[in-house]
């Protein structure tokens, strides 16, 4: 089934707003597209060097208002086109889940970091107990998955481990967990060297465990397959 344009819309909106630089992330969205500036500019109502002072990071942050209607605009010229959108979030949506499952014991927290080499940077993992996890891609979650969607990978209970790869530098996990209604039980992320100290703030908000794993993506499946598929200790 094709997406809405509702789910695209909040797909790439969600991306821009979550963005360290949501210009840079507008631009990348429209050159995915294969819109011109100029084109866009024009179904805006504004002049290709106001659009480039926003995508260039020239002018201060676009607000919510100026998202939407970009994200709108791309859109809308989008489905006069080819539907590149289309093809590129179906395509995104099937790969950004990479394993999920429910483990036949609860499992402390604990135990799963020490699987995953993780390292706790906020919260106190040694009264937890975890029913599931869900490994995803980052990046193609960011660009792939709708609200709904999102719920989706909470699978049979938010008691769960929530394993981020492909990470930049932990913000954009910990902002889709903030404006969702569901809240993972531990977070654990993978790829930054550097964690945007926003990210540690929020998850100590959200009273969530997070924590960085050292491992490598194929280890960390490998691992809490391992532990799904265990049915003792």
């Amino acid at each position: 089934m094709q997406p809405s344009n509702a789910d695209a819309l909040a797909k790439i909106a969600g991306s821009v707003v979550a963005s360290p630089d949501p210009g840079r992330e507008m631009k990348m969205w429209r050159e995915r597209l294969g819109i011109r500036q100029v084109t866009l500019a024009g179904s805006l109502g504004i002049s290709p060097s106001v659009l480039s002072d926003y995508e260039s990071g020239r002018r201060p942050s676009p607000g919510v208002h100026f998202v939407k209607k970009y994200v709108e605009a791309l859109i809308k010229l989008d489905e006069g086109k080819a539907r590149v959108l289309s093809k590129l979030v179906s395509s995104d949506k099937d790969e950004a889940v990479l394993s999920i499952g429910e483990f036949h014991r609860p499992l402390d927290a604990s135990r799963i970091l020490k699987a995953l080499d993780g390292k706790v940077l906020s919260g106190d993992e040694r009264k937890v107990k975890l029913y599931g996890y869900t490994i995803v891609d980052s990046i193609k979650t960011i660009y792939a998955l709708s609200g709904y969607d999102f719920y989706r990978i909470f699978g049979a209970t938010t008691e769960r481990a929530l394993v981020f790869t492909k990470v930049g530098i932990g913000r954009s996990p910990l902002v889709a967990i903030r404006v969702s209604q569901l809240k993972p039980r531990m977070v654990v992320i993978h790829g930054p060297k550097e964690v945007d100290p926003l990210a540690l703030e929020l998850a100590r908000r959200e009273g969530i465990v997070f924590a960085l794993s050292s491992s490598t993506e194929e280890r960390i499946i490998s691992a809490m397959e391992g532990l799904r598929d265990a049915r003792q200790g």
